[in-house]
């Protein structure tokens, strides 16, 4: 196995997208550190379990906590970290004119901010070992943009930004830093939609389906084992974006 032994750090690891990462990646022989703000379930201990997964849990609430000392932390849960995906987020949709303030800045801190900092200790220890991949989880909307969603379009389309500029700059000491842009993702977000609603989007795409959780996990895989690809924006989206 290509990934076998590596470290991955996943936030937002407990459900969705970062859920099936984790256990995509234990499967791959990884050693994973999972993160989110609330115990970890059993279901999910499980599965990790299921997969003979070597992982960790780093409980942390990113918006609240001390990010310097969380990727230390993290680090030494094995001695180094060779992957981080910046995949926790949050949405707080509403109509542009209708927005608060406060609306717009949770959104930019905790879907851009955050894996500005995180990426930036992350770096610096990477920068030692001259090795590493980041990848950031940004979204279609980031590239088209969607009513409703002017703050959460506004991180993800930063992430596309600082993913091109930071792979510069990290290339530097082989480090490299990639993004994925998810489309319409079958996830517990998308379970609270009407059947109207769905049958409407997926009328938009040419694949005539929604997403599922590891086709994204698998996206990140292909950017793991493929160590000449940086800067790179890979859109998943069943040709959405057409």
């Amino acid at each position: 196995m290509i990934l076998k032994d590596m470290v991955v750090l996943i936030t937002g690891s407990t459900r969705g997208i970062g859920r099936e990462m984790a256990l995509e990646f234990a499967r791959e022989g990884a050693k994973v550190i999972l993160n989110g703000r609330h115990d970890l379930a059993n279901d999910l201990k499980e599965q990790l379990e299921q997969e003979n997964a070597d992982y960790r849990y780093l409980q942390a609430d990113l918006a609240e906590t001390n990010l310097k000392e969380f990727v230390t932390d993290a680090w030494n849960c094995f001695g180094k970290i060779d992957i981080l995906v910046n995949n926790a987020g949050i949405t707080k949709d509403k109509m542009f004119i209708s927005m608060k303030e406060a609306d717009f800045d949770q959104v930019i801190n905790l879907d851009l901010k955050i894996p500005f900092f995180l990426s930036k200790e992350m770096i610096r220890k990477m920068n030692r070992q001259k090795s590493g991949l980041i990848i950031n989880m940004s979204s279609i909307v980031g590239l088209h943009g969607n009513m409703g969603q002017s703050n959460y379009a506004t991180a993800k389309a930063g992430l596309i930004g600082f993913t091109k500029s930071v792979a510069k700059e990290a290339a530097l000491r082989h480090i490299r830093v990639n993004a994925i842009a998810p489309g319409m993702i079958d996830t517990d977000m998308t379970e609270n939609l009407s059947d109207r609603v769905k049958e409407n989007i997926v009328k938009q795409i040419p694949l005539g389906r929604l997403g599922e959780t590891n086709e994204i996990a698998r996206t990140a895989i292909f950017l793991a084992q493929n160590d000449y690809i940086t800067g790179q924006t890979i859109v998943v989206d069943g040709g959405m974006t057409i």
